[in-house]
């Protein structure tokens, strides 16, 4: 009887025991989770403040008028991506707080679709590249941009989270994205590259600068959209250069030589290729393909009506002036190649230049 009542107490300790075990993993998990949580709504508070609406140049189909920048500086400098948003003298700036600023871009690098703009403000919150950081698969990372045009104000923009996927490189995969940027790119396991996503930041899970979300790519051979970001440590070079004002972009207009500027005969023009655009009548005409020359080399490369020219070899191409000057700078045994905007596609083709007879 007594071993009975021994056995019975035993066995009465193991199971309260067991309970008290359980109610303290079960507070562990919800006092670890509710950490978590606070971090992360830390976390966005802290970095939403140095993400910026942009509001610039737009029209045509698929082309929106918005996007999204990141603070640099506290002197309101702001890296965002290359693209026809800036086809202005001035964008719209709006803060975090609603706070309106006229901005202009002070430099660009389209190889490596980078932008940097300013506006004049001081005190502003920013991310310090010093202090940027990278990371691998796995990492769990917060997305922070436009996406859609959720913010035209003070309304927060929107916040992403996932992990990274990879980090590859695009140039290996050239024929697939067609992208100026050919360098290292994180794979990102989150729907982060939207409309207005693009020169949206991403960061570590407690706030610290990974890279700049991309513009939206599709993968041609899957049919797939691709979320990828540039990782910072690819673009704070030149960053820090444009802020500086010691940056030559790869993109030269002129040719120096003995202290004399020479520029390059202007031989070829879009006729030349078969290529007629639509009238330029305003300052800045999107290069909009009105028809293609029957038997024309454009004909043979598959361009169409309707395509707009967004790069003649890596240099964006912002309006018809900007096509006429780029196709200019051509001399014979060249390989033009041209990026179109078809639709939802990028589409890029290349043709010979060849020599003229009135050369």
């Amino acid at each position: 009887m007594l071993t009975n009542r021994i056995q019975i107490l035993v066995l009465t300790c193991l199971i309260f025991n067991s309970f008290l075990s359980n109610n303290a993993a079960r507070a562990q998990s919800t006092t670890h989770n509710a950490a978590r949580a606070q971090s992360t709504t830390q976390t966005i508070a802290a970095v939403a403040p140095k993400v910026v609406k942009i509001f610039g140049a737009g029209g045509g189909k698929n082309l929106y008028a918005y996007g999204t920048g990141f603070l640099v500086s506290p002197q309101g400098h702001i890296v965002t991506v290359w693209s026809h948003i800036l086809d202005s003298d001035t964008v719209a700036i709006v803060l975090n707080d609603g706070r309106r600023y006229a901005g202009k871009v002070v430099g660009f690098e389209p190889p490596l679709d980078l932008a940097v703009l300013k506006i004049e403000a001081e005190g502003l919150p920013f991310f310090d590249l010093g202090l940027a950081t990278s990371a691998g698969p796995g990492a769990r990372v917060l997305g922070f941009s436009n996406a859609f045009k959720v913010a035209t104000g003070d309304e927060p923009v929107s916040v992403i989270h996932g992990v990274i996927a990879a980090k590859t490189t695009l140039a290996a995969r050239r024929g697939a994205f067609e992208s100026p940027y050919t360098g290292s790119v994180y794979v990102v396991d989150a729907v982060t590259n939207n409309a207005g996503a693009a020169g949206g930041a991403l960061t570590t899970w407690d706030g610290r600068l990974l890279g700049m979300i991309g513009k939206e790519l599709r993968n041609t051979q899957t049919n797939t959209w691709l979320n990828y970001v540039m990782p910072i440590s690819e673009l704070s070079e030149t960053v820090e250069q444009i802020i500086t004002g010691r940056f030559q972009s790869k993109k030269q207009d002129d040719e120096e030589g003995g202290g004399l500027t020479r520029k390059k005969p202007r031989r070829y023009d879009a006729t030349d290729f078969g290529i007629v655009t639509i009238p330029d009548v305003v300052a800045r005409t999107p290069a909009y393909i009105d028809r293609i020359l029957p038997g024309s080399p454009a004909e043979t490369a598959g361009l169409r009506p309707n395509d707009l020219i967004l790069f003649v070899g890596n240099d964006l191409v912002q309006s018809c002036q900007t096509l006429k000057e780029e196709l200019g700078r051509l001399e014979s045994g060249d390989q033009l190649k041209i990026v179109v905007r078809r639709e939802d596609k990028l589409v890029t083709v290349s043709m010979p230049v060849v020599k003229k007879t009135s050369e």
